[in-house]
């Protein structure tokens, strides 16, 4: 495919690094820095700031694995 055929087919490009903020940078982070993180991953950005958080955390927040181990028996 050239590359003007490429654009018409709205393709979806993952960006080249997974993000690497803590918890407390989703929980302050500008609303306009949500969108757009979200908007790279093509997740959705249109709702309230609240619920873009919240999204944002569970989507690229991994539990610790410490923390879903359950003791053996």
């Amino acid at each position: 495919m050239d590359g003007k055929k490429k654009k018409e087919a709205g393709c979806f490009q993952m960006p080249l690094h997974y993000p690497k903020y803590t918890m407390k940078d989703y929980q302050t982070m500008p609303e306009w820095q949500l969108d757009r993180l979200l908007a790279d991953y093509g997740l959705p950005v249109h709702d309230e700031l609240a619920y873009k958080r919240e999204f944002a955390i569970g989507a690229f927040l991994w539990p610790s694995f410490q923390q879903e181990q359950k003791p053996s028996t």
